[in-house]
Parts: structure tokens; sequence; C-alpha cells
């Protein structure tokens, strides 16, 4: 209405005026653009929804509970492809110099992301559909497990849920069937993964349908549903696991067992594969957003993890120990006063932990999430592979809060130093507070608000954690050291993926060098290696988008001088969801040069 009104009178006024015909044109042609894009846009994510039924619910939208994609068919993997395909060549089609500002990111975002996933296809990931890390039999159980994303409210609910086994069996058997696959062509994974997902599976191959975690549902009705459908949903349930999900687990984990284990191969990197290295490389690239080679990285953890000793070393000068790293850490171990007591002791302080960090947040933000979060347990079945800590988002209207899962397994083993780094890591103003403003952030076409880049999310993650003591955290010099500890272990993660797999190192050798360099048990440490063999480039993300959110910071802090605000500068990291980390670059650095001029025409 306001642009019909604005042609109208500018018509009026006069014909004459070429330059506010031209004005006016440019804006219509601007919005006729900018229609066009969000339109492309929006239908692309609408079909991706239709493929991914779960990502729907994940973010709110109900409309396909009863569906659970087989992502390894070829039915599937073609259509996929047509899609993208079909919308590449649309958003190619358009001038980007016809769109507004900021639709011309939107373009520009959305180009390179369909590029990127069809430039994936290069590489046979479907040949490799699980790990103890990463596992689609692992995410059904949360799902039915009436603790993950889908609901169990209404019957409707329970029946969806039921519709979507068949999904999930159909998945199992192309798992199989590609796992053959990857044997034939020599793609297959490392012996000592396939040992650790074997338990995980066999967890779920349960005598009794009540012993199931599937079963949860069954025992936790929602208030108010009829007893007639309580029963039949509960024979239902139990047919359901005894006769359709105990048989799949079974014979996916015998398969692994007794076919693919003697075939699994010993190396552990990427680069034993057949084309490994170029696929490695490509992950380094989408995994950083930027073009930093796995040599580069690597020195760039080196670097890192030689500052990171040093400023442990002055917390333990400042605590008045005689002693080196090695000798505080077996110092740290006899400290009692430094241990859980029991796994609900574990999950209490973290629950504390998290209130005290929510009622900080206002210092350095003002824009805040309206959706909360819980500390839940990671479950039994997973906890001797998970990490210590991972984040599942809330739904953008908090109805469903987000969960920052906490491994209790090691409550005894490790003192709790690094509760309060791990707890602004994970929460706020970490993982759950950047992805909850993203998600809200209704300006946005969808694939921005529901999409994400890994350097950005877990940078921000790790920039969260630097911000401990600005929050009024860290007071305890062993809390201090704890967050250091933690940060230590994002720049060893550099060196040891990329030495897993771009240099050929061993799994024993990177254990060792971790041991080495770290303050970590062998346990642990063990885990975190077998992590990043399961998902190579994924730990590079954090100390580089890290790296860059603050050296962003540092920029804009001598830029402005006394004029820097904090809170306007995480307002322009958060306020336009994740970005490319170059992209994010450029628009801090717009933002200072306008901040610059307004600071001139105030003089």
């Amino acid at each position: 209405m306001r642009m019909l009104l604005f042609l109208g009178i500018t018509a009026l006024v006069s014909a004459g005026c070429r330059s506010s015909s031209s004005s006016v044109a440019a804006e219509a042609s601007a919005a006729s653009a900018d229609e066009r894009l969000t339109r492309l846009v929006e239908e692309h994510f609408e079909e991706t929804l239709v493929l991914s039924p779960v990502r729907a619910t994940m973010i709110g939208d109900n409309r396909y509970n009863d569906r659970f994609t087989n992502n390894l068919s070829d039915e599937h993997r073609a259509r996929r492809r047509a899609l993208y395909e079909r919308s590449l060549e649309a958003a190619r089609k358009l001038d980007p110099a016809a769109l507004s500002p900021e639709q011309r990111l939107t373009h520009t975002l959305f180009v390179e992301d369909v590029e990127e996933e069809l430039d994936e296809e290069r590489f046979p990931q479907h040949l490799l559909p699980i790990n103890q890390f990463y596992s689609t039999p692992n995410f059904f159980v949360q799902l039915g497990s009436g603790k993950g994303v889908h609901p169990f409210k209404t019957v409707k609910d329970y029946e969806d849920f039921l519709a979507r086994v068949d999904g999930f069996l159909a998945w199992n058997e192309s798992a199989i069937a590609r796992l053959r696959e990857g044997i034939e062509k020599g793609i297959v994974l490392p012996r000592v993964l396939v040992e650790r997902t074997l338990p995980q599976l066999a967890a779920h191959v349960v005598d009794k349908p009540e012993d199931s975690l599937f079963f949860q549902p069954v025992k936790n009705f929602p208030e108010g549903m009829a007893e007639a459908d309580r029963a039949r949903l509960t024979e239902t349930w139990r047919a359901t696991i005894r006769d359709r999900l105990v048989p799949a687990y079974r014979r996916l984990h015998d398969f692994l067992r007794d076919e693919y284990l003697p075939r699994a191969r010993p190396t552990v990197g990427l680069s034993a594969l057949p084309g490994g290295s170029e696929w490695y490389a490509y992950l380094v690239r989408k995994t950083t957003t930027t073009d930093l080679t796995p040599d580069a990285l690597h020195a760039l953890g080196l670097r890192e993890v030689a500052r990171i000793h040093g400023e442990m070393d002055a917390v333990i000068q400042q605590l008045s120990f005689k002693g080196d790293r090695k000798a505080f850490e077996a110092h740290l171990e006899k400290l009692p006063e430094l241990r859980f007591k029991s796994r609900e002791d574990m999950l209490q302080r973290y629950r504390e932990t998290k209130a005290r960090v929510d009622a900080l947040t206002p210092r350095l933000f003002d824009l805040i999430p309206k959706q909360d979060y819980e500390v839940r347990a990671v479950e039994a079945f997973r906890e001797k592979s998970a990490a210590g800590g991972s984040y599942m988002s809330a739904s953008p209207d908090g109805s469903r809060p987000g969960v920052f899962y906490l491994n209790t397994r090691g409550y005894a083993d490790a003192p709790f130093i690094g509760m309060e780094a791990l707890t602004l890591h994970e929460g706020a103003p970490g993982h759950h507070f950047q992805i909850s403003i993203q998600q809200t952030l209704e300006r946005l076409p969808r694939f921005r608000r529901f999409g994400g880049y890994t350097a950005y999310a877990e940078g921000w993650g790790l920039y969260a954690e630097t911000l401990g003591a600005e929050l009024g955290m860290y007071q305890d010099p062993y809390q201090r050291y704890g967050a250091l500890s933690s940060e230590l272990w994002r720049a060893i993660r550099l060196v040891l993926d990329t030495g897993l797999h771009a240099k050929g190192w061993t799994r024993e050798q990177a254990i060792a060098w971790a041991l080495e360099n770290s303050p970590s048990d062998e346990p642990r440490v063990t885990a975190e290696v077998e992590r990043f063999i399961a998902i190579p480039s994924q730990a590079l993300a954090y100390k580089v988008g890290q790296l860059k959110i603050s050296e962003l910071r540092a920029r804009a802090e001598k830029t402005l001088g006394p004029a820097f605000d904090i809170k306007a500068f995480h307002r322009q990291v958060l306020e336009d969801g994740a970005l490319p980390l170059k992209v994010l670059e450029s628009k801090v650095d717009r933002w200072l040069v306008a901040r610059q001029a307004e600071q001139k025409g105030a003089q």
C-alpha cells in the first residue's frame, strides 16, 4: 500500500522528475525481485521439510509428524538432488543487483549453501551411515522416548510415532545395504568406531518391551487420555517394540558384528579412504567457512596450545602451587571438595549454575531469547561415547524447552572445575542463547532461521565461554583454570583432527599427544579422539569461529574507543542469525564504518 501511494503521488507531482521516477522504478524493481527470491527460498525450504519431516518437528511444525524419511534410499537421494539443482538454477536467474541489501545477502547465502550441498554429493557419506557419535538409531530412540522432539500429548501424537516406525525400519534396511555397498567399494568405517557402536545398539535389544526406552511414553500417558485409548496404545506399543523395533536393532547389531566388523579398516583417518584427502579438504572448507588448509589449521592449533598453557601456568602461580601443570593436575585429583558426590549432585550443581548465569546475561546483552532450557543427563545407552555436554534446540515458540545434555557418567572421576565454562557454552549465552534468538528472527527466511554454520555456532559457544569473567563468573581460580582447560581442548582439537585426517596419525599417536598436552585422563582423551575419527572436521569449528569473533570484537574496541558498546557489538553478531565467517566480518566492518560516521556527525 505504501509503495502504491508513493507511486501515485510521484506521478501527480511531475512527470518530468526523472530522478524521482528512476528511484521509484528501482524501488519497484527491487520489491519485485525481492518477492521472487522470497518465494523461491520459501518454496525450497518447504520442500526440504517434506524430505526431512523430523526437521519440521524440531522447528515446531507438526504437519509431518507421522513421517520418518529413509534418506539412504536411491529415490530420496534423487528427489533431493533434483530439488537442489532446480532451486540453484532458479536462484542464478535472479540478478543480485536488483535485490535490496538484505535480500542480496539472502541470495548469496542461499546460492552458496545449495552449491555446497550439491558439491558434497561427490563424496560417499551415504556409505558410512552410522557411528558411535552420529547415529540415526540413537536419535530414533531419543525421538520415541518421550524426552525428544516428537510430542506425546494427544492420541494422534502416539499414532504419528507408530507411523514413523515404518520409516525407521526402512532406513535400517537401507543402512545395511549401504554398508554392504561400502564393503564392495572399499569405503568402510574404522574398526574402532564399529566396536563403539555395537553396545549402543545392543542396549535396545531387550527381552521385555517394558524395559525399552521406547516404552516410556506409555508409562507417562498425558492426563485426560481415555482409558480405552491407553489400553489400545499400550498393547500396540508392546507389539511394536517386541515384533518390529527390537528385531530391527538386533538385525543391524548382528550385521555389524558378524559381517561388517571383520571387514572394517584398521586405519582411522579420512585420507586413508579412496579420494579421502579431497573429501577432508572439502569438509574443512565447509566446517570452517574459510580457505584455511589442514596444514595452516594444524599450525594454528599448536600456537594456541602453547598460548593457553602459558595462561594455565599463570593461574597455578596465582594459587601459589609449587610445581608444573602435571603436578597441579595430580593435586586437583586429591581435593574431595572439587568432586561431585553423585550423578544427581552433578545435575543439581549445573542447574544452579544455569540459574546464576541466566541472571547475569543482561550485563552484556540486550537481545535475550524468550525460550528456556533444561539440564538433563545423557541417556545411559550412549553416555560412554557421548561428549561431556551437548545441546538440543527449543521450539521457536518456547513450548518445548531447549535441552543441555550433561554426561554424568564420570561424575566421580574429574573435578568440577569446568562446570561454569560448560554451562556458558551449551546454555546461555552460548548455544541455547544464539540458536533460540536465531529461530525467532521472523524477518529472515526460514532457511536462515533454522539453518546454520558450524564455525559460527561452535565459535559463538566458545566465545561465550570467554565472557565468563565479564559476566561475574570464574571468580574462583579453579573455575578459571577449568575454563582454560576447556579452551585448551578446542585448540588441541585443531591439532588432532588435522593430524588424524590429513597427516596420517594413528589413533594411538593422537591419544598419546593429547595425554601429553592436556590435563585430561585417558578415558576422556580416548573418547575425544574417537569422536574426531567419527566426524572429521567438526572439531575445527570451535577455535576458528571463536578467534574470528574475538578478533572482530578487538577491532571494534580499537576502532570505536570509548564509544564501544559490548551490547551493541553482540547484537550485531546475533541479529542476523548464523553467517559464514567472511560474511560476518564484512557485516561488522560495515557497522563500524557507519558508527564512525555517526561519531563524526555528532562532533
